[in-house]
């Protein structure tokens, strides 16, 4: 029983060891080579272009940043024609946008990021819970931390005319995505760890218009958009409509429907990727960023959320890796699907970053912004570690697979020389 334990043991001491090594190959990307020379922006234009004409079914818009300014670019399409001035649904991307108008309200002393949510709501209040909803602050909305539990994820409606109100969408959104039942309510307790929540930004969107007194997207327009210059971008459907539409792919190439949203503030800007370089601009060290100061953006660039050890939120952007210069890349992801897939990065250090806006492939702009994060830095980004995840499983079961094959033929070996040494060599 003794040796029993001991070879278990010896097992499940090999069986670790080959874990922490799937790990970190997938945590620092071992195996994984860069798609361009380092500095050669040409270089990873073109394989990223590569990459989009390979396994695009849609329409992608690209657009590269070296110091703040755009230096490559390409516009694809299995349609009409793009290019950088053609507008595009985001999804979740604007929530990072979404956040710059409540840091802009934050800085005018309107909001109080450590405040009761509750202190700016007249029109609606979390239901009651076991938790204390005291602790569900605008900061901790922002990093996905208040301990909401809705998951939303919304699809949309079909018109404009099934939108729901927003207080309603908050009770229950009827354009819930799968296996969520739509009810943003206080699920855990605030604070105590991150999880996503759609419900939360659609509550962030409630509190611009509590105290701002304006529609959530003619405030965002008047605040965020027009002093950055950011002309083609909205959260008007309706306007977005008058300035023209990207074609909408599935990844079978067909045409999907523009859905329209109460949840704007989560999931439904329209931009540009020309629009988007300029908010990215505004963000490059030595620029003027005529919405946030400087001490804003570094808040809200450091870490508020983190999951399995790692720092993955800010206030209102994604800490997708370490930059080699004490802080982050930032930025975020949208995908809706069956259809959209963005992207955007930006590294504060530096003011590089890239936009890819993307239909007809659900990971593709995030795979090509995965890719830009491993060729400036050399870190795998959280996104793409997340998505190699399965593989890595798949091949440490493999891996466990044959240690415990190998043990146990090992065990039979040395039982059957014991037995035939005993056959042999009997006992006197």
């Amino acid at each position: 029983m003794k040796r029993f334990f001991s070879i278990a043991g010896l097992a499940l001491l090999f069986c670790a060891l080959w874990g922490a090594i799937v790990f970190a190959a997938v945590d620092r990307g071992w195996g994984h080579s860069a798609i361009a020379a380092p500095g050669d922006d040409r270089g990873f234009a073109q394989a990223a272009q590569q990459i989009a004409e390979r396994d695009g079914a849609g329409n992608i818009s690209f657009v590269l940043l070296e110091a703040g300014a755009q230096v490559e670019d390409f516009h694809l399409s299995n349609g009409e024609p793009i290019d950088a001035q053609t507008v595009f649904q985001v999804a979740s991307l604007g929530k990072w946008i979404t956040a710059w108008g409540v840091m802009a309200l934050v800085e005018e002393g309107r909001i109080d990021l450590d405040a009761p949510v509750s202190t700016y709501l007249t029109r609606w209040q979390l239901p009651a819970s076991e938790f204390d909803p005291s602790g569900v602050t605008v900061r901790r909305l922002l990093s996905h931390t208040a301990g909401l539990t809705d998951g939303l994820g919304y699809d949309g409606f079909g018109t404009a005319q099934e939108r729901q109100t927003l207080e309603a969408s908050l009770t229950r959104a009827m354009d819930v995505s799968p296996d969520k039942d739509g009810k943003t309510i206080l699920g855990s307790e605030p604070g105590s760890g991150w999880q996503y929540s759609g419900g939360g930004y659609t509550l962030l969107q409630l509190v611009i218009e509590e105290v701002s007194g304006e529609a959530f997207p003619a405030f965002m327009q008047r605040r965020v958009l027009a002093p950055l210059g950011m002309k083609r971008t909205t959260f008007d459907h309706a306007a977005a409509q008058e300035m023209g539409l990207a074609e909408n792919f599935r990844a079978d190439g067909t045409n999907e429907p523009f859905r329209w949203y109460t949840a704007l503030a989560a999931t439904s800007l329209f931009t540009t990727s020309d629009d988007l370089a300029k908010f990215i601009a505004a963000q490059a060290p030595g620029r003027s960023n005529p919405v946030l100061a400087d001490e804003t953006m570094a808040l809200m660039g450091t870490p508020h959320a983190s999951d399995m050890g790692a720092d993955i939120w800010g206030l209102g952007a994604m800490l997708y890796a370490p930059n080699n210069s004490g802080g982050f890349i930032i930025g975020h992801d949208g995908s809706n699907e069956p259809a959209i897939n963005t992207a955007a990065r930006f590294d504060p250090a530096t003011g590089d970053g890239i936009v890819v806006l993307s239909t007809g492939n659900p990971t593709l702009a995030t795979e090509v912004a995965g890719q830009w994060v491993f060729w400036k830095t050399g870190n795998v980004d959280t996104l793409t570690f997340v998505s190699r995840l399965p593989t890595a499983l798949a091949v440490f079961a493999a891996g466990v697979l044959v240690i415990l094959i190998v043990m146990v033929t090992a065990v039979l070996r040395r039982r059957r020389s014991a037995t035939r040494a005993e056959r042999e060599y009997p006992k006197q």
